[in-house]
């Protein structure tokens, strides 16, 4: 091998792989979407862009990354900065805001909750939150979520059965107003 080769190798590797700048473009042109990521997660504005801000640094002096994965790499660690901060348990309740308001919820309303309401998703019990985010939301593997949460399958199965199921009874109407139910003309 000679020497130009060697180079030109290294500068075909390096064009493999998302640079500073490429990070920097990611968070940039998506921080609406990688926050709203980060504020789901942690149901708390403070946390939330705590968790943002320490994702932009980790993709910046962390490990190198392929740049078509780069953007699933910027989640990813905000999830994890997500996951040690609140440190979500199986049948465990980290917070207390369970049914608090939350300001921020108009302007996240068109994200990616789309058949979701942001309300009752922000009630889901912290786990809950954090398995029916990562799973639905961001559809991140069955395998991927268990490891990043440390928990069983089952514990995983059960938490994204009970998010599903809270988040379902969450959107049926309330028959006990007598509100009346759209009928088929024909």
């Amino acid at each position: 091998m000679t020497k130009g080769t060697a180079i030109q190798t290294r500068g075909r590797d390096a064009d493999m792989y998302a640079t500073h700048e490429d990070f920097r473009t990611i968070f940039n042109e998506g921080l609406e979407e990688l926050y709203q990521l980060s504020f789901l997660l942690t149901r708390d504005p403070t946390r939330a862009e705590r968790c943002l801000v320490s994702g932009i640094e980790d993709c910046i002096s962390g490990n190198r990354v392929f740049r078509e994965w780069a953007r699933s790499w910027a989640k990813r660690t905000i999830i994890q900065n997500a996951i040690r901060e609140l440190k979500p348990r199986p049948n465990q309740s980290n917070s207390s805001q369970a049914a608090a308001n939350f300001p921020e919820i108009s302007q996240l309303s068109n994200g990616p909750s789309g058949y979701f309401e942001l309300p009752a998703v922000l009630r889901l019990e912290d786990f809950e939150r954090f398995v029916f985010v990562m799973s639905v939301l961001e559809q991140l593997s069955e395998h991927d979520c268990v490891l990043l949460l440390s928990c069983s399958v089952r514990q995983f199965r059960e938490a994204r059965a009970r998010a599903l199921e809270e988040l379902m009874n969450s959107s049926k109407p309330d028959v006990s107003q007598n509100q009346p139910f759209m009928q088929k003309t024909h």
